[in-house]
């Protein structure tokens, strides 16, 4: 396990879900962590965490929808810690339903955290990371690769990620920064219970089956593995990698299986 001794993570939605368990492996592996959310709370308790193992933590109250918040992170990071190695841009959310049954307004909440979020982050960060030839991580999805029914803004959201992602790997190359692309399927996390509006539901169920779904360390110990070695990208999930194959190589197949599982709701509806 390589050992992470003076190197900082900078890890946007870091208060619960994949951003909270990148932020132990981080720690656990040896690294100290800025850590950004809106959840204070929830923050601070995960920095309570880190430091039991020995790690530096900084909390910082961000919105990822605010060039300021943004700016700031980065001038107490750099001030508390003096760089930053890797930048994780895992803050977002999902918007769902039919594209008739959605407003504009719906696609532009997306989009302003999924996308211009991601792109904020990656503009505050820049100078630091080309200071420490470091690494940044964009938080994608096997939606990157696949858009389904009653997801378009989401997918939409992770489509242009990927895009962004190809871009700026190849405009930070010559500057001795790795970008790496994080598209995971199904993990344990609070994304589902959130909604349209981007507000977090305890009592929401789950409507992924747990056997479907990837521990959520198991799966932070492997994105971090990837951003370490700068992957060019990292599907994990074993139904992740299997639908991204599919999509690339087998497209027509996917149409099929989406229409099939279609038609089964509908007539589950009927009966």
């Amino acid at each position: 396990m390589a050992k992470l001794n003076g190197k900082i993570a900078f890890i946007t939605g870091a208060s619960s879900g994949i951003g909270a368990a990148m932020a132990r492996e981080f720690a656990r592996r040896g690294a100290d962590v800025v850590l950004l959310a809106r959840r204070w709370e929830r923050l601070e308790a995960l920095a309570l965490e880190v430091r039991a193992r020995g790690r530096r933590a900084l909390t910082i109250r961000c919105d990822v929808t605010s060039d300021d918040d943004l700016e700031k992170a980065v001038e107490a990071a750099l001030e508390e810690f003096g760089r930053i190695d890797w930048v994780i841009a895992n803050a977002g959310f999902g918007v769902a339903g039919a594209v008739h049954k959605l407003s504009t307004d719906d696609y532009h909440r997306q989009f302003d955290t999924n996308v211009f979020g991601v792109l904020r982050t990656v503009q505050a960060t820049r100078e630091a990371l080309i200071a420490s030839r470091g690494s940044i991580a964009i938080m994608g999805s096997v939606m990157s690769y696949l858009a389904l029914p009653v997801s378009s803004p989401y997918s939409m959201s992770k489509h242009a990620v990927r895009a962004l992602a190809g871009s700026l790997r190849a405009e930070m190359a010559k500057y001795g920064v790795g970008v790496t692309l994080l598209a995971p399927g199904f993990v344990v996390s609070e994304i589902r219970q959130v909604d349209n509006q981007g507000q977090h539901h305890e009592a929401a169920r789950d409507k992924i089956p747990q056997w479907l779904s990837m521990d959520t360390d198991k799966a932070a110990s492997k994105l971090v593995k990837a951003v370490i070695k700068r992957k060019r990208e990292a599907v994990i999930t074993g139904h992740g990698k299997l639908v991204v194959f599919l999509e690339r190589h087998f497209p027509w197949l996917i149409s099929f299986l989406v229409k099939m599982a279609r038609v089964d709701k509908r007539r589950h509806r009927e009966v």
